[in-house]
């Protein structure tokens, strides 16, 4: 079974073709330059594909995505505001190694036990929320300079020290 990583969302429309606004979390990468697809999910694991007519870069985190089939701002709007999601494949190739939504699929480590698999990341100002599943239950961990020990690259894994106690807020 593929695997899905969500890289951001359509936030707008944009012109008279019908071009979308894909804000992501890659990092400042050159643009998914040579992307075919994308995906939209359109229930709970199930993702219809759109295959890429053209992409323009607007910023660091924005672009402007013209798909195939849509030629109006009225079928464009019908895709906002939707996440976008890349498979595995595209993910890895196109997310740049030190942006934060590069840590998904990794292991989770908590002083050396192993929580699970992150399956989402959060940016904030001042931290990182990586959400993942724990006995059954959504869990949030805060990432930031002081619970951090190290992300190891190599065997896709991330080692923190969390405070004591916040775990058991969500296994109550």
């Amino acid at each position: 079974m593929d695997q899905y990583f969500k890289i951001g969302k359509f936030v707008a429309s944009f012109g008279l073709k019908g071009e979308l606004v894909l804000k992501h979390s890659l990092g400042n990468k050159n643009g998914l330059k040579g992307l075919k697809k994308l995906f939209i999910e359109t229930g709970s694991d199930n993702f219809l594909p759109y295959f890429i007519q053209q992409i323009t870069v607007k910023n660091d985190n924005e672009l402007y995505i013209k798909l195939e089939d849509l030629d109006t701002p009225e079928q464009a709007r019908k895709l906002t505001p939707k996440e976008v999601w890349l498979l595995s494949d595209d993910f890895n190739k196109y997310a740049e190694k030190s942006s934060a939504i590069s840590l998904l699929g990794y292991k989770l480590f908590n002083d050396g036990e192993e929580l699970g698999e992150i399956a989402e990341v959060i940016e904030q100002p001042h931290q990182i929320l990586c959400t993942l599943l724990l006995k059954g239950k959504e869990v949030m961990i805060p990432i930031h300079e002081a619970s951090l020990k190290k992300i190891d690259q190599k065997n896709r894994s991330v080692h923190v020290a969390l405070p004591e106690g916040l775990l058991d807020i969500y296994l109550e």
